[in-house]
């Protein structure tokens, strides 16, 4: 007999073959699981401690995941799913979720009877090609303008989140903030960046009704002398600066000597009058209120309020992007450059109001403001979270609508729908691949099985009656109403879903389904070594790129 040879140290596990893919969709049906009861209208939520003792009560899956720390490598790259549906769409992070989980699940059997695993792929791959063809053919096309329309589409996606029970609320501050900030891109396209144009204001106190959406941008400041300085100016002339209103210090420690006595006071007066020179390049243009990103001087502060002039100093760099963008101004770097174009008159209104305890700044009722922010109220800081949540979802889903304005059935009746069209296709298929292909199917309706557990009806009385409905792919539009459970039709309930959510969620899950399964070797406990002398304290190491961040890769 040869000697064994060792290939890999001994501090390295390695696990390979089918016991790697049975890991990864044990570790996967776990996030799966933890998920699966936040799906839908009637669903549950989750109270998250992070490490700080701060409270997350949330049904969102994101932000759920977000705050888990995983040690299974397959469960994390799940909440990568969540993640990227999140940023790309911003809407079905739950459903991404459990359709993994759901399509990993039923390849398990597969894998068992030692088909290869790229063999499920490609069938996996075929469904889903065929998933969208199905998607395109039962989608159908809303108007943007129609208001109600939008409204019955935005309610029914945010529907399923804690919200839901104010109505239309939610749904009415998504639409106007996602109408104000969107451009035209011409052909027909519009462009709404929610994350720099949409400021979101949380302010504790008062009532959620009291929430709405400002023509213009708040923020949380005070004029520099309040006293002197007008609070509510009407129709304001607004200059907008990148450059401090103060006397340039030298960049570090600055000696200067002083011979003479008189030279002091020359001294002092170069920056009295540096000073004065800048505001006076300012108040020739006869602005109303002087906002600046730096700092301003109590010099400067006394010139202005003499002109009556009101400012504003220190205000972050992405509120004064939004003053800019809602009332026309162009932000100007030097004093010295100002032109009369820079000046933004497009606001109706500057006001000071006292807030709660705090002192917010507002500049409102613009003309054609292209930044607004949402002022939210309520009666605690854990609600208006929640609540911000809600609002950034159905911001996103607005967002979808007016980027690419179609709409498919929700209900879980997409998914029956696909479901039933991919059996139907499944009888064509020649080989191997039919069984996998089968599978997926199947898989699709983990969705719509997963409402009607979450409302707490009869599943396999729901699921029969529902798939005899769509046995040959029609009634594309019956599906179950989260709420009671019923079995309706979801066109007169106006249960919908954006076109491109649904497509992206089956694309997340089905290709991160795909990467997992190949996944056949797991090598743990890669640790950088260490030189350590005898007793002696560690020498210092030299890192090379090969070593660099490895325990980054993979943490035991």
């Amino acid at each position: 007999m040869h000697a064994p040879v060792l290939v890999l140290k001994d501090s390295l596990k390695r696990e390979s073959g089918s016991k790697v893919q049975h890991a990864n969709i044990q570790a996967s049906k776990a996030v799966a699981d933890i998920i699966r009861t936040t799906l839908g209208p009637r669903s549950m939520l989750k109270m998250l401690l992070d490490a700080a003792g701060g409270i997350v009560v949330t049904n969102d899956g994101n932000a759920i995941l977000r705050e888990l720390d995983l040690a299974h490598p397959a469960a994390k790259s799940m909440i990568e799913l969540s993640r990227t549906q999140d940023e790309e769409v911003g809407d079905g992070t739950t459903s991404v979720i459990v359709l993994a989980g759901e399509m990993l699940h039923v390849a398990e059997a597969f894998i068992d009877k030692h088909f290869h695993p790229t063999v499920i792929c490609r069938a996996y791959n075929k469904a889903l090609e065929d998933a969208i063809d199905v998607l395109d053919k039962i989608a159908m096309p809303i108007d943007t303008q129609d208001r109600a329309t939008m409204l019955g589409l935005v309610k029914s996606c945010i529907g399923t989140k804690f919200t839901s029970q104010f109505g239309d609320l939610i749904a009415d501050l998504a639409i106007d903030a996602t109408t104000t900030v969107g451009v035209d891109l011409g052909q027909g396209l519009r462009e709404v960046d929610i994350k720099k144009y949409i400021k979101v204001e949380k302010i504790p106190g008062g009532q959620l009704e009291d929430s709405k959406v400002l023509r213009g941008v708040m923020f949380n400041k005070d004029v520099v002398a309040p006293g002197k300085m007008r609070r509510k100016i009407v129709n304001p002339r607004i200059i907008l600066l990148d450059s401090p209103l103060e006397y340039k210090k030298g960049e570090n420690q600055t000696n200067a000597e002083l011979v003479n006595e008189e030279d002091w006071g020359v001294l002092l007066k170069m920056e009295e009058e540096y000073i004065e020179n800048l505001c006076a390049q300012i108040i020739k243009f006869k602005p109303d209120l002087v906002i600046t990103e730096k700092g301003l001087s109590d010099l400067a502060c006394h010139y202005l309020s003499k002109a009556g002039i009101s400012a504003i100093r220190r205000l972050r760099k992405t509120d004064n992007n939004r003053i800019a963008k809602a009332c026309g101004a162009v932000i100007v770097n030097r004093v010295d450059e100002l032109q009369e174009s820079d000046v933004g008159t497009g606001a109706g209104l500057f006001e000071v109001k006292k807030i709660g305890d705090e002192f917010f700044a507002s500049i409102i009722d613009c003309k054609d403001p292209k930044a607004c922010t949402v002022l939210l109220r309520g009666a605690s800081k854990d609600l208006l979270n929640e609540v911000e949540r809600n609002l950034q979802d159905a911001m996103s889903v607005a967002r979808n609508i007016i980027k690419n304005p179609k709409l498919v059935p929700g209900g879980g009746a997409t998914e029956l729908t696909v479901s039933a069209t991919l059996k139907q296709k499944s009888s064509s298929i020649e080989g191997i691949e039919k069984w996998p292909y089968e599978a997926a199917a199947l898989a699709f309706e983990a969705i719509p099985r997963t409402l009607a557990q979450n409302c707490g009806v009869n599943v396999i009385r729901t699921m029969t009656t529902l798939q005899g409905k769509h046995a040959n792919g029609e009634n594309a539009w019956i599906g179950i109403d989260g709420n009671t459970g019923a079995i309706t039709d979801v066109k007169e309930q106006k249960i919908w879903d954006a076109y491109n959510v649904k497509a992206q969620t089956f694309k997340t899950a089905i290709e991160a389904a795909c990467m997992l399964l190949r996944i056949d070797d797991i090598v743990s406990g890669i640790k950088k070594k260490q030189a350590t002398g005898a007793g002696g304290a560690p020498k210092p190491q030299i890192e090379t790129e090969g070593d660099a961040d490895g325990e980054q890769i993979l943490p035991d």
